[in-house]
């Protein structure tokens, strides 16, 4: 089991809806969180893309400063040419000794995609993303490729230097309409599902499955989602509620109005699975919907004491789970408790290397050290 951390370079918060407690994301604080991720074993974290801080060039300036920590870059297709990604993630991947992998975002919100000279339909864009992986995989490969496709071309392109990491770096995605399960199946290492309930999850599980096996390949799975975990669990649901004690009515109905306008079947099944009703949150045992109310994307959270947010990690195992990729909010001060009270109780890979004395070691050490838990100035 892999657990990765997430970066929140559009901004931390301490509660959702209200600008009380938010912290921007100052290069300072994104450094502070990757050095703790890194100090406190976390296999990976994610640095996502869209209206925010460049995800590559964050990614990159990180390098330095950490040591064993692996970057979940995300990018988009359709905004370069897969003969750029490659030299990109290649570089990357050489600087960094295999330090890189890759979250392939094909993307749903028209509008925001809109905002990046993006204007194909829903499976146009997966046509392109197949096309991409398509050239991008045989280049870091050594290939020399000429490509005509219906939206991208390339004439005797090649990548003059070999990534480190063989074949290359390792490919997520996300996506859960037809045409998303099909890119998987033909292209991808691990297939990303945003948290919803085990036996959705199994369902989609079992059917990226089958049309990998009709592709000749294997896929492997993780989760992308929320965790909010305590040492008992009314604490637990106490830090769940006081998460969204300031998302009022006016604003749930504005999310929503927000996703009904995304073409993302994933948008469509997290909202769907709280319909803005805030009294009716727990979906399943211990995974919560909270966050969905006014976040987008990942809307789920697994909450509990440590035992039993183990457990229920350990059933999504079972389903073939072995990538979870987390998030908490502030995402300084959660790092330290997943790792404190979570990977005692689970069998977690985590990088080998050893790590100076940077950074606290535990969650009671940082507590010492820092101020950050006191209440910030709006």
């Amino acid at each position: 089991m892999e657990i990765f951390w997430y970066l929140p370079t559009q901004g931390d918060e301490r509660y959702l809806g209200t600008t009380i407690g938010r912290r921007p994301a100052t290069y300072p604080y994104m450094q502070q969180i990757a050095q703790a991720v890194d100090k406190l074993g976390y296999g990976g974290m994610l640095i996502g893309t869209g209206q925010k801080q460049d995800t590559w060039i964050v990614a990159s300036s990180l390098i330095s400063v950490t040591e064993r920590l692996r970057f979940l870059v995300a990018f988009r297709p359709a905004i370069m040419s897969p003969s750029l990604a490659v030299r990109m993630a290649a570089t990357f991947d050489q600087i960094s000794n295999g330090r890189i992998i890759l979250n392939v975002v094909t993307g749903g919100d028209t509008k925001e995609l809109a905002k990046d000279g993006i204007f194909l339909a829903h499976d146009q864009r997966y046509e392109l993303t197949d096309e991409f992986l398509t050239i991008w995989r045989s280049l870091m490969q050594g290939d020399e490729v000429t490509f005509n496709g219906r939206h991208l071309k390339v004439a005797g392109a090649k990548l003059q230097f070999p990534p480190v990491q063989k074949p290359y770096p390792t490919l997520y995605f996300g996506g859960s309409s037809d045409a998303a399960l099909q890119v998987a199946a033909k292209h991808i290492d691990v297939y990303l599902t945003w948290g919803e309930p085990p036996n959705q999850v199994a369902e989609k599980i079992a059917k990226v499955r089958r049309l990998a096996a009709e592709q000749g390949r294997t896929v492997r799975f993780g989760i992308r989602m929320h965790v909010i975990v305590r040492e008992t669990t009314q604490q637990a649901w106490d830090a769940a509620n006081e998460l969204i004690q300031y998302v009022d009515d006016e604003a749930i109905a504005a999310a929503h109005r927000r996703f009904a306008q995304s073409e993302s079947e994933g948008q469509r099944r997290m909202a769907q699975l709280h319909n803005g009703d805030r009294q009716n949150l727990e979906i399943s045992p211990n995974l919560w919907a909270g966050v969905g109310l006014v976040r987008g994307g990942a809307g789920t959270a697994l909450v509990g004491d440590a035992e039993t947010v183990a457990a229920r990690m350990l059933e999504y195992a079972d389903l073939g789970i072995d990538t979870f990729v987390f998030s908490g909010y502030p995402h300084l001060e959660e790092a330290y408790r997943v790792a404190e009270l979570l990977f005692p109780r689970l069998p977690v890979q985590t990088p080998g290397l050893a790590l100076p004395q940077q950074v606290a070691s535990t969650f009671s050490e940082f507590v010492t050290k820092t101020d950050l838990l006191r209440p910030q100035p709006v």
